[in-house]
């Protein structure tokens, strides 16, 4: 069977981490950046023809997945494409994913083999087995499958699909941008359709001034009895990054070996763009408690329950604790980092205290000395 693969970029407000980057692009884990769940999971379902939808921000994207190499993708058409605003016939903001397919649609009609289309956000990160998914659509006969997890709906954070199904497994209710009580699961943006009937919706609801996929295309389908929707729940972690409180906490989560395992090492592997480092060096008074460190380090100080991505630099007495430190940050001898995050090329001089608290982490923007 021919899959067809969509990824979205998510271009959800980070503040200063989605300055100069989509969500997309926004570095995660240590060596990886978000996109690379997305694209690890369409590869190793063997979808080959994938397009990434992006609006605006997509430069350091482009620059991390170049011609997708490491995901086994070719960067040509019929293969990977870049489904930006200069790339189609239509430039504005994009009011919703219905009106961004519906400006790609020259992509979703190329390629007459493809059977179905798999769609996938940026902003949920998770390890799944998306062969699975499809072959319980095609068992479905239903017209979606919106893949689900439940604990996340707790009555408090905004759900933007949140789908409660029966006994029999049936869906019985679905709320749209709602933060939905504890018995509803929520949904994890992967969406499996027949891509002629994706391109015919697209196309009506447009028509009828409809731009969203939850809401007008799931829901607003559902309810009216024309769209029948099918629910895979997963199992396994999913990583719901949609704030920074979110991804401060998921990203230290990654120190759990339960969690990294289910991650980087769960049912398939997680490529990354290839970049070649020395060994991380540990000095001979640091002292490493309960971290999760790239390659390319060099650590002198103390650094307790934190993530260290490539290239980091923690001088010579300098406490780290509860930290996210992006590539090539140089922290300063006797400095003293707690509850923070330090996006790329940051230096913090020696002495320096920046102390924030677990709800609230400190944000230093990319390049910025402090």
């Amino acid at each position: 069977m021919n899959v067809m693969g969509i990824i979205f970029t998510n271009d959800a407000d980070m503040g200063e981490l989605t300055d100069k980057r989509t969500m997309a692009s926004l570095p995660f884990g240590g060596r990886y950046r978000q996109v690379d769940f997305a694209l690890s999971n369409l590869s190793y379902a063997g979808v080959r023809h994938v397009g990434i939808i992006s609006r605006f921000n997509y430069q350091s994207l482009m620059n991390h997945i170049g011609d997708g190499e490491e995901w086994g993708l070719e960067l040509e058409e019929g293969g990977l494409e870049f489904l930006t605003p200069y790339a189609q016939s239509v430039t504005h903001t994009y009011r919703g994913k219905l009106e961004s397919l519906a400006n790609a649609m020259d992509f979703l009609e190329f390629g007459a083999d493809d059977e179905l289309v798999v769609m996938t956000d940026s902003a949920i990160l998770s390890n799944i087995d998306l062969t699975a998914v499809l072959a319980a659509h095609v068992a479905s006969g239903k017209d979606v499958t919106v893949v689900t997890k439940a604990g996340i709906c707790n009555g408090s954070k905004v759900i933007d699909l949140a789908v409660k199904v029966d006994e029999k497994g049936e869906v019985a209710d679905m709320l749209v941008d709602y933060a939905a009580p504890a018995d509803y699961a929520a949904s994890m943006d992967i969406f499996v359709l027949n891509k002629q009937f994706l391109i015919h919706s697209v196309k009506e609801l447009i028509a009828r001034d409809k731009f969203h996929m939850d809401r007008d295309l799931v829901l607003g389908g559902w309810q009216r009895g024309v769209v029948s929707v099918n629910t895979f729940p997963f199992e396994g972690v999913a990583m719901f990054n949609e704030s920074i409180g979110e991804f401060y906490e998921n990203s230290l989560a990654l120190i759990k070996p339960d969690v990294r395992k289910d991650i980087f090492d769960g049912r398939h592997p997680i490529y990354t763009k290839v970049r070649f480092r020395v060994p991380t060096y540990y000095g001979e008074d640091s002292k490493i408690d309960n971290a999760l460190i790239a390659d390319g380090c060099m650590l002198e100080g103390e650094v307790k329950d934190c993530v260290l991505f490539r290239n980091v630099t923690v001088d010579k007495d300098a406490e780290v604790e509860n930290c996210i430190i992006f590539n090539d940050t140089v922290i300063g001898e006797g400095a003293e980092l707690k509850y923070a995050i330090l996006d790329k090329d940051v230096t913090v001089t020696p002495g320096a205290k920046l102390i924030g608290t677990r709800k609230n982490p400190v944000i230093v923007k990319r390049g910025e000395t402090v």
